[in-house]
Order: C-alpha cells, then structure tokens, then sequence
C-alpha cells in the first residue's frame, strides 16, 4: 500500500478526492461549488420565509396564529437536529442491504415528487398574481398545467445549458433572497462542492440559522398585518398572503411586485432541486438501486453532467403534472410523497445513528490517524477492519466495524440527545402527516398520502425481490485507497 498523505499535506481538491475515495468512489462530476455558492444553494431549497408564505394558510386554519408561532419555533428546533448511503454505513452487517435500498428508494421518491411540488406551486402562484391584478381573469387547470412546464423548462435550461454559471447565480440567489426578505417585511410593517465534509456542514447549519430567522420574522410580520381574515381566507387568488400584502399596503402595483419577489425564488427553488433530485438519482442508479441504472448512471463526457437522470427527473415531473388537469387533490396526494418519503428516509438514518452512538459503534480519531483505506468504508461490505492500535481504549462487539467521525460533529452526550429528539419529531410529523386536513372527511378532502406511499413502497420490494436483490449490495466501491481503482 503507498504512503498516506496526512490532511495538512493535501491541497483542498486532493482532500476531496480522498474523501470519495474513503467512501469507495471515484471523481465523476466536476466540483464548482464554493462555500458562498452553497449557502445560496442551501438557503434557496430551505426557501423558509417565502415558503411560509405559499402554505401560510394551512397553518392559520389549523392552528390560528399561535399555532403557527410556536409550531414555526419547534419545527425550526426540529431541522436543527437534522440517507441511503449513511444507512448502508451505520446500519448493523444484518440489515444493512434492505435498510439502504429503502433509504434510497424513500429518499429518491421524496425528492422527485418535491420536484413536481415546487414547479406546482410556482405555476399556481403565477395564476394568483394574474388574479390579483386582473380579477376577470379565470384561472383553469390546465393554465396551472402550462405555467408548471414553463417553470421545468427555465430550471432545465439553467441545468444543462448554462450549468457552469449555476454556482455564481446561487451567490446573485443568496443576496436576492435576503434583500427580497427586507423588500417585502419593510414595506409591509412600513457532491459538486469543493471541501464538502467542512462546507456542506457548515452551510447546512448556517443557512438553517438564517432562513429560521428570516421565516420567524416574516412569520410575525405577516400575523401583525392581517386585517380582515375572512377576506384573506376567501381571496380568489388562492393564497391569503396575496391579500394580506394587499390590505398592508393598500396598492395593487405594491403587491404585485412584493409577489413577484417570492415567485421568483420559487422558480430558483426549483432549479436546485431539479439539480439535487437528478443527482440523487443518478447517485442511487449508480450503486445499482434503480431500474435501467444502467442509464440512468451515465456521466455526458463534456459537461460531466447526469443529463439522463436530469431528463428522466423533468419527464416525471411533466407526467406528474398532467394530473392537476383532472384533479388538483390527486395530484397533492401524489406530492404528499415529499413529506411522508423524505422524513421517512431521514428516521432510518437518525435512528441508526442513535444506534451507533448508543453501542460505541463511531470512534474518535486518534493523533496517528489509521489509514484512511480502513476508515472510510467501515460499516459497508468490502470494509477492512480496523486494527486494534487504533482504537486500544475500546471493545467493539465483534459484530461492529467501528466508523470515525470527521471534522465535524455534536460529540455526546447531547449528539445522542439531539439524535432521539430527531427520532421523536420525524414519527409525530410523520404519523400525523397521513390525516386528512379537515373534518368531516369526504372523498375531495380524504387524505389518500398513506396509500401512495404504501405503493411506492410496495413497488419498491417487488422490485428488489425480483431483480435488484441480485446486484444491489449498497453503495459500490469503485476506488480504495492506496490501491488503485477498483
């Protein structure tokens, strides 16, 4: 085996080649994202305050406005606390195949139907703003249906055909999303990245801690300037916030412009996540999760882009939109799947994390690191034991290959505690995710998001039973350091 580099000897790109190497994974798509141009991507997925926006009616009917202060508050706490490859490392050797492949199947589903949500969304607040400014105008099904294919092609076009200025326009993203924040309350009141095991972190946290301010102030702001709510709740527009900027400012230009502000970070939303959810695809087709990943892991030579897995993510979200064309409440039912699959996929994780933490099974490095060969795929099938030196002060049961944590993590006890609370917020949200939204329950207001995901689900282990049992094994090592590629 060749001489280990220690981390202070490696350029920043040698350490982010080390680092897919630990995981057994070898260099495919070009890395352009900084620490600046994450954050933008970060904060503009959360889209928190323009987000609470869009779906600020839900939480007023439910709960009124206390119910939507101190719900903002625990959900906020809740993301703090915050799949398939982390289920494939910390699940025990037993379990570790079908944890991983219904991690990834939960996670992949989540993130297609977020997709389709946010192009939705998009298209129907597109329909309120023409409202609003023309309350003649009346909105059909299909124009929503239209205003979704417009917001796909902007986000593929920015995906593909200009993808080398994505990251700058994440920074340009990031400002607008602050100074759109002001631009609105003052009025109103008056794998792609570059060192990811310390910048993903970071920028995950930071933008959690941003948006969560951003959101709660926004969220007082709004709740402050209510004036009649039944006009609010009845608003032709279909948004109550559309109206509340309306009766706040008293000017129909004024609003429009405050409303553009929030439709244009919703489309930028959606170009992030139809980056993400084609990459996550691609990455779960490249360890064989998937049907056709043959294809579907294919890598376009010249821009290193996923452009398989980009186009097969736009034709799902199109033939998902065709729906709304018959029933807007079966296409919600679909889309409820980014809730049910995505907190689902984050349980399995932060349960097997707690898991690991509770038996010892993630170690603290020691001054002489071991061989990073050792260490990164420790808990997946090719993994190398660690040998006794490197951990001298702990017992292992025989049935762990212990992990090590990185650069950056909550030591316990408060990682372990954080972690149960986790576990706690994801069942009850996801428990009560599955009840319909309003009482007495009729077939328009059923919520039916169980039996999707139940589908989804059961697709997935018919599926795996009769074909992807015979090649999935979990993530696939493709390098190991210090000998070569595999």
């Amino acid at each position: 085996m060749a001489p280990i580099s220690h981390p202070q000897d490696l350029t920043a790109d040698e350490r982010d080649r080390e680092d897919l190497a630990r995981l057994g994974k070898k260099q495919v798509l070009k890395r352009n994202f900084g620490f600046l141009s994450m954050l933008g991507f970060s904060c503009t997925m959360l889209i928190t305050w323009e987000g609470l926006l869009i779906l600020f009616v839900q939480g007023l009917t439910n709960g009124g406005p206390a119910g939507l202060i101190y719900g903002f508050i625990l959900a906020w706490i809740g993301t703090l606390a915050g799949q398939y490859h982390w289920a494939a490392m910390l699940a025990p050797p037993s379990c570790r195949k079908i944890l991983s492949y219904l991690a990834g199947w939960l996670t992949v589903t989540g993130w297609q139907a977020l997709v389709a949500s946010a192009c939705y969304l998009s298209g129907t607040l597109i329909q309120g703003l023409i409202v609003l400014e023309n309350p003649d105008y009346e909105p059909k099904l299909w124009h929503g249906t239209f205003l979704f294919w417009a917001t796909v092609a902007c986000a593929v076009f920015v995906n593909t055909v200009v993808s080398r200025a994505l990251p700058a326009l994440e920074r340009f993203i990031l400002v607008f999303h602050v100074l759109g924040f002001f631009t609105i309350i003052i009025p109103l009141m008056s794998e792609e990245t570059r060192d990811p095991s310390r910048i993903v972190p970071a920028c995950m946290l930071i933008s959690i801690l941003l948006n969560g301010v951003l959101g709660f102030g926004m969220l007082v702001g709004v709740l402050f300037c209510i004036g009649n709510l039944d006009d609010a709740l009845d608003t032709p527009t279909g948004y109550p916030f559309m109206e509340i900027f309306l009766q706040g400012i008293g000017s129909r230009k004024g609003s429009a412009a405050m409303i553009s502000i929030i439709i244009i970070l919703g489309v930028c939303a959606t170009i992030a996540l139809l980056a993400s959810s084609s990459r996550l695809t691609w990455s779960f087709a490249r360890d064989r999760g998937l049907p056709g990943w043959q294809y579907l892991s294919r890598v376009e030579p010249r821009t290193f882009l996923p452009l398989v897995s980009i186009a097969t993510t736009t034709t799902i979200a199109i033939l998902l939109s065709l729906i709304s064309i018959g029933s807007t409440v079966a296409l919600n039912d679909v889309l409820s799947l980014t809730i049910a699959g995505l907190f689902l996929s984050y349980l399995v994780c932060c349960s097997l994390l707690l898991y690991r933490r509770l038996t010892g099974g993630i170690i603290t490095p020691t001054p002489n690191p071991t061989p990073p060969s050792t260490l990164a795929t420790a808990g997946t099938k090719n993994s190398t034991p660690l040998p006794p030196s490197a951990h001298p002060s702990t017992n292992h049961p025989p049935r762990y290959k212990p992990l090590t944590w990185g650069p950056f993590h909550i030591p316990s006890p408060l990682g372990a505690i954080i972690n149960a609370l986790a576990c706690i917020f994801l069942i009850v949200i996801t428990f009560f995710s599955f009840f319909p939204p309003v009482t007495p329950v009729a077939p328009s207001t059923m919520n039916y998001s169980v039996l999707v995901t139940g589908a989804v689900v059961g697709f997935a282990a018919v599926y795996y039973w009769l074909w992807a049992r015979r090649w999935y094994e979990g993530p696939v090592v493709e390098v190991v350091v210090g000998e070569g590629e595999a």
